[in-house]
């Protein structure tokens, strides 16, 4: 195929017609893109660098997925610990509730003092309750009981007159107010002695052994001084027991004997209810009296009588218990995407793309050791119906509870700690992502104002590159007209 000659004049118009519609093509590359660097070939540098920028920015993006996740297991978390604290708060309700409450059952009972009597000793006895299964039981009465003689034997043996007449000496015998004395001298004889000693309640007499024996019938003890009473070897008595005439007991003694028995105290009280015996049940369980009649009378029998209990605290230890039962539902529902920081888990979470920037948040005890938030770990025990029968038992529940309190209170402090540092960090992270991608575009978006100007430039460039040749061609053309 011949070549085709174009003129000089053609030939530059149609380069400049080419040049004009490739820069035309680049902006409209520029334009639909957005980007005045699309290929490593426009610009090596800023093409590898912005990919460098982007990558770290698209790697901290991905981090930025478990950041979030983070923050919602801690959320989670914090949600089972506000929802505990509240749980002990109302079970420290309940305790202090039936510390406030003393509806304390009671009973009183008449005394049926002709079937006591004083024949025998008759008790009432107390069981179950607060008392428990071992009945401690008071005597109603005291009963008749002859006096036991107080008596002296002498150790030295006495034969006979002539025998008395070789010691010597006063003996005196004193009892209360009762005093005798007799003088052994030359003169003495045993039947005088006898005599002699045998007044103001005293009786003496030599047994089979020659001793002389002193006693009193009516139980005072006495005492034996005098040279004579050691000579006869003659000692104070100190087995004597007075006779005692029994009796009923009143009300009121047995009140005071009651309340100062240190088995029943804090377990039940007594009073006196207008000439009746009260029993007071100090107890979340029935207290069982024996000792009382079909009639209902103190008799000191086998018949019982039942006191019932206190049926509001026995009621709010049903109450404790259940909400300690969901406390523990609370600490094993708190849990996200398969993590559960109150059941012991361990949260990590990387903060930059190297992984040298990381994270461990774990539910820790005081010395730092990973723990689970439960029951257990907060000391909080199951509560029985006798926890509740006294002030005291309670106060001590309300101070383990107070410090389940602290503990749980430092727990929310530290996850709230974790999460501050998680969403700075997060926030950090975002903010980084923002500069890395605003500097890869600085380095390769395009000015879609100025490649729009541009456009129009060539736009109206190529329109006069295009008359230019139609004008050298035209030109070319005249030589024709000679034809």
């Amino acid at each position: 195929m011949p070549e085709v000659n174009l003129s000089k004049a053609v030939r530059s118009n149609l380069l400049s017609l080419q040049s004009t519609a490739a820069q035309m093509g680049k902006t409209q590359e520029r334009l639909a893109t957005g980007l005045k660097v699309n290929t490593a070939l426009d610009n090596p540098t800023n093409f590898f660098t912005a990919a460098s920028l982007n990558s770290r920015a698209s790697d901290m993006a991905n981090l930025l997925d478990s950041m979030s996740n983070g923050i919602k297991t801690i959320e989670a978390a914090d949600n089972g610990l506000t929802s505990i604290t509240k749980t002990v708060e109302a079970m420290q309700s309940s305790l202090r509730q039936a510390r406030q409450d003393k509806s304390f059952k009671t009973m009183s009972y008449a005394l049926d003092a002709t079937t006591i009597g004083t024949a025998a000793v008759k008790t009432i006895s107390f069981e179950d309750g607060a008392v428990g299964a071992t009945p401690i039981s008071i005597d109603l009465n005291t009963i008749n009981a002859a006096a036991t003689p107080a008596t002296s034997t002498g150790t030295v043996a006495v034969a006979n007159d002539a025998a008395l007449q070789a010691l010597s000496g006063p003996i005196t015998l004193t009892a209360g107010t009762d005093t005798v004395t007799y003088t052994i001298d030359g003169t003495s004889t045993i039947a005088g002695l006898e005599s002699a000693l045998s007044a103001s309640g005293f009786t003496a007499a030599f047994d089979g052994s020659d001793n002389l024996v002193i006693t009193r019938a009516d139980g005072v003890n006495f005492t034996a001084a005098g040279a004579g009473a050691t000579a006869l070897g003659v000692a104070s008595s100190t087995d004597g027991v007075a006779a005692v005439t029994g009796a009923v007991k009143t009300v009121d003694a047995l009140v005071q004997e009651i309340n100062s028995n240190t088995s029943l105290t804090g377990k039940i009280r007594a009073s006196n209810d207008n000439g009746k015996l009260r029993i007071e049940n100090l107890s979340t369980e029935k207290l069982t009296v024996t000792g009382i009649g079909t009639d209902g009378e103190v008799d000191g029998t086998t018949g019982t009588s039942e006191v019932d209990e206190n049926t509001v605290r026995k009621n709010l230890v049903t109450q404790f218990n259940d909400l300690r039962d969901q406390l523990d539902k609370f600490a094993d529902d708190a849990s996200f995407n398969g993590i559960n920081l109150l059941r012991g888990d361990k949260l990590k979470l990387t903060f930059n793309e190297t992984g040298t920037s990381t994270i461990d948040i774990q539910a820790k005890n005081e010395d730092g050791d990973p723990i689970a938030v439960n029951n257990s770990t907060l000391g909080i025990d199951f509560v029985v119906n006798s926890d509740l029968d006294s002030d005291t038992t309670i106060d001590a529940k309300l101070s383990v509870l107070s410090t389940a309190l602290g503990k749980l209170r430092s727990q929310a402090s530290s996850f709230g700690s974790n999460l501050s540092i998680v969403e700075n960090r997060t926030d950090f992270t975002k903010n980084m992502i923002n500069t890395l991608e605003t500097g890869a575009a600085n380095l390769t978006l395009a000015d879609t104002n100025e490649e729009a100007a541009n456009l129009l430039a060539l736009q109206t460039r190529q329109q006069l590159s295009s008359t230019a040749l139609s004008m050298a061609s035209q030109a070319d053309q005249a030589v024709l007209r000679l034809f």
